[in-house]
This record gives structure tokens, C-alpha cells and sequence, in this order.
């Protein structure tokens, strides 16, 4: 449900969704097939953890963007996940709003880093 969300809300914000994946393993596949410049992601993934997908993302494409979501408010797990090349970090459960926010300050973070 929350990945439906999700890709609906980056519809509404005119960006396009080139693929979702059920765990960690499939969002490295379809990454190594189409890296995206943008990507969203639970810290909690059966086969592969977000932490580690988070990892394996950044070695294949080093400047992707990405916005880790998880119902785990504690700050060690973000600072894990920033550790690891994450970008941002949003705690479930969340609104449309405060998605679409969350994305465009990583989309801000990027510009000004240019």
C-alpha cells in the first residue's frame, strides 16, 4: 500500500516512475538495469535491508538521490542510512504533503550541489 502511495504521489509531482521492487534484492536488479536518479525506499525489506540496498545503489550510480522511509523513528537508523550515501530520511507514517516535501528538498540538496 505504502509503495502504491508513494509512486502515485511521484506521478502527481511530475516524476516518472521507472520501476518498484517487493525487497531490497529486486530494487538492486532493476537499479543495475535502469539506474534512477531518484530513489525511495523502506529501511525494512525482506531478502535485503535498506541500509544495505542503500550501499549497493550508491556503488553503481554514486549521485543517486535517495530518501529513506521507515516506521523506525530512531536516529541511529537514519544516521546509518546517511552514513551509507542516503540523502534524506522520512518517518511512517507521513503525509502526501510531507512526502512531496521531503522529495523536493532532496531535489534542492542536488541543485545546489551542482
Amino acid at each position: 500500500i505504502i509503495r502504491r502511495k508513494i509512486e502515485r504521489e511521484l506521478q502527481i509531482d511530475r516524476l516518472e516512475v521507472i520501476a518498484t521492487a517487493a525487497n531490497g534484492r529486486q530494487a538492486v536488479e532493476a537499479f543495475r538495469k535502469e539506474p534512477a536518479d531518484v530513489v525511495t525506499m523502506d529501511i525494512t525489506m525482506p531478502e535485503m535491508d535498506g541500509i544495505e540496498c542503500v550501499e549497493n545503489l550508491v556503488k553503481i550510480k554514486p549521485d543517486v538521490l535517495i530518501l529513506v522511509i521507515s516506521a523506525l523513528s530512531d536516529k541511529a537508523t537514519a544516521i546509518e542510512a546517511l552514513k551509507k550515501g542516503a540523502n534524506g530520511f522520512l518517518c511512517k507514517p507521513f503525509t502526501d504533503r510531507q512526502l512531496t516535501e521531503a522529495l523536493e528538498e532532496l531535489l534542492r540538496g542536488a541543485d545546489n550541489d551542482d
